[in-house]
């Protein structure tokens, strides 16, 4: 039902009257922000009424004629934005104003509080523009009705952002939707003609639809600018002009665009006041036609990692706006990018459920997954500070193309990036290239190691021996890194290899001398091996000798085809099961720790100093004990003793 019982006072959500409390107080960076959001809505309402149109003629109700209006009263200090599109009813009111009925809410509220004027711009993101309104205004009216339902279902809405807002039906003739601002005392300068035009030039030239302002008395516009003026049809009739362009910007030539123009559309379509870090534009024909304008932003939406938020490009087909967020069309690791597809051969009632079936649909996301490649790999190429952007951005977004992409595996791991022992940098610019390049003549594989954080890696027991040799070992930190391992096992014929799992070879890196040392060792080390794997029990699968380790004690050796120590966490972590593996404890034999442990003859001490070794080891890759106070007690015995 869209008719409600006289005129109600409703509370907001809890979350809502935290937002309108920013959006009063706190939110000054840029006021102009509320124009180009309503302008927005307004515009997503006007592609709402085309798109439902299609399947129901009756609702442009004999006005095909779909505009966006401002209007202001310098008198009544109040500004107002019309459109004649889809409009609300009751029940939509209630639902997209009065809550947020969108996950991730409170990490929204927390960004926005942690830097309000930097991240002003994330309101548009998350879809809650309609607010920002409450930056100039001290009271917002919002009279709608929703094509196709009778004139007396229309509704007004009310608020002074105080914690509530009312609702009651009234009589709309027209539908569509009017928001009225009554201003604040200082903010009268959103009166002004003048300004009101070159904010919309300045943010939403490039919305598809006409923009009208009345014509001024005594203001003349200019032909490029105001765009096509609108003929009275008496003497009496207002006169109303232009304002944008009100031109499909993907549509025009390349060579008619400009570079701001090109930027311009993106802060519409990205609700962002950033400049886009690259953008293609491209027109493809063949079996299927289709025209792209894509863009790759410099910083992150705040819920990249929000997997219930609908990701990925507007799509239109022949112009007319079909959906937000075709998922279909884009894969989910470049669920960053943001932009318009328009086709030419997807039927205008296209569902979701169509997209999943239409051919033209898979070639249509080939076809854009290939071109973003270009662009990145472009940037790689000849734009290293830029893709470094890049990178450090969405670096661990672009990561999972390894893991879901397997027909594009090798162009994605020409892009990927990682720290090393090379640059000893927490900075990501380590190509699989550059490594290749750099491998140790005769050197078989490329190293890794996974470590909980950069600094885990970094200081990982197993890099010692490699340090020492000079040979490079990637640092992987990000948690997505154990997964790519699973997925990407080699690279230009070098198999990847971590330095964590099951025997040190370094085939002909290794010196000859070094071998027998160690086989030596094993045999003068036997009996202690033995003894300290009978004290450790069940903890570990075996205890041996090492060449691998320069400095510390001990470390712990997964196997060949064994998880991960930090993979095995995060499972844990996760709630899933883990294989119940026990790992392999090495000992340096150089070490004076281990050296003391060959000379203990007391049985107590060898038996906690066997733990502590043990328990070293597991602490310096990340791991956690299962009884700290068991080692404090024999760590503290071992020094007073």
């Amino acid at each position: 039902m869209s008719t409600l019982e006289g005129k109600q006072t409703r509370a907001f959500q809890t979350e809502v009257r935290q937002l309108l409390d920013l959006m009063i107080h706190s939110l000054y960076s840029n006021k102009e922000i509320f124009l180009r959001e309503l302008i927005s809505n307004a515009s997503d309402a006007a592609d709402k009424l085309r798109f439902e149109a299609i399947a129901n003629d009756g609702l442009y109700e004999g006005d095909a004629e779909v505009a966006i209006r401002i209007t202001f009263d310098k008198e009544a200090n109040t500004l107002t934005i019309s459109d004649n599109g889809i409009g609300m009813s009751a029940e939509e009111v209630e639902a997209n104003i009065g809550t947020i009925a969108r996950s991730g809410t409170r990490e929204f509220l927390q960004s926005l509080q942690a830097d309000q004027a930097k991240d002003a711009n994330l309101i548009g993101q998350f879809g809650v523009g309609f607010y920002s309104a409450f930056i100039v205004a001290d009271r917002v009216t919002l009279l709608t009705r929703r094509a196709g339902l009778s004139s007396g279902e229309a509704v007004r809405w009310e608020s002074a952002g105080d914690g509530v807002y009312t609702l009651e039906n009234i009589d709309k003739p027209a539908r569509g939707t009017d928001v009225i601002l009554h201003l604040k005392a200082e903010e009268k300068d959103f009166l002004d003609d003048w300004r009101l035009r070159s904010t919309v030039r300045k943010f939403s030239d490039h919305v598809p639809w006409p923009i009208l302002m009345l014509q001024s008395k005594g203001f003349e516009p200019e032909e490029e600018e105001a765009g096509e003026e609108t003929k009275p049809e008496s003497d009496d009739t207002p006169q109303w002009d232009t304002v944008n362009k009100a031109s499909a910007l993907w549509t025009r030539a390349k060579s008619e665009i400009t570079e701001e123009e090109y930027n311009a559309f993106y802060k519409h379509v990205g609700h962002d006041f950033e400049e886009p870090l690259a953008h293609i534009h491209a027109r493809l024909e063949g079996k299927y036609e289709y025209t792209v304008l894509l863009y790759v932003p410099k910083r992150a939406p705040y819920d990249l990692w929000d997997r219930d938020r609908k990701h990925g490009v507007k799509l239109y087909v022949r112009r007319v706006f079909i959906m937000e967020g075709a998922e279909d069309l884009m894969p989910r690791y470049l669920r960053f990018v943001r932009g318009v597809v328009d086709s030419t051969d997807l039927p205008l009632n296209v569902s979701r459920e169509i997209l999943q079936k239409n051919p033209a649909v898979d070639a249509i996301k080939k076809g854009m997954t290939g071109k973003i490649f270009s662009l990145l790999e472009d940037l790689a190429k000849n734009d290293a500070e830029k893709y470094q952007t890049f990178w450090d951005t969405f670096g661990v977004v672009l990561k999972e193309g390894v893991i879901e992409d397997f027909a594009h595996r090798e162009r994605v791991a020409k892009l990927l990036r990682f720290s090393s022992t090379h640059a000893d940098s927490k900075v990501q610019d380590v190509s699989l290239e550059a490594y290749v390049s750099r491998m140790r003549e005769k050197q078989k594989a490329i190293y890794f190691v996974n470590g909980e954080s950069f600094e885990a890696a970094r200081h990982h027991p197993h890099l010692e021996v490699f340090r020492k040799k000079g040979i490079e070992v990637l640092l992987l930190s990000d948690r997505v890194d154990e997964w790519l391992v699973t997925h990407l096992h080699e690279f230009d014929g070098k198999p990847l290899q971590s330095v964590a799992k099951g025997g040190l070879d370094l085939g002909e890196l290794e010196d000859e001398a070094d071998k027998q040392e160690l086989e030596k060792q094993q045999g003068e080390f036997k009996d202690l091996l033995e003894r300290v794997q009978k004290g450790l029990g069940e903890q570990v699968k075996e205890v041996r000798i090492t060449n691998r380790l320069t400095d510390s004690p001990s470390c712990l050796v997964s196997g060949e085809h064994d998880l991960s120590a930090s993979m095995e966490r995060i499972l844990r972590e996760a709630g899933q099961k883990t294989p119940d593996t026990k790992r392999t404890l090495e000992l340096n034999p150089s070490h004076p720790l281990v050296g003391r442990l060959k000379g203990e003859t007391n049985d107590q001490r060898f038996d906690d100093l066997s733990h502590v070794l043990f328990a070293q080891a597991l602490l310096s890759e990340g791991g956690q004990l299962e009884d700290p106070a068991e080692f404090v007690r024999r760590l503290n015995g071992l020094l007073l003793g």
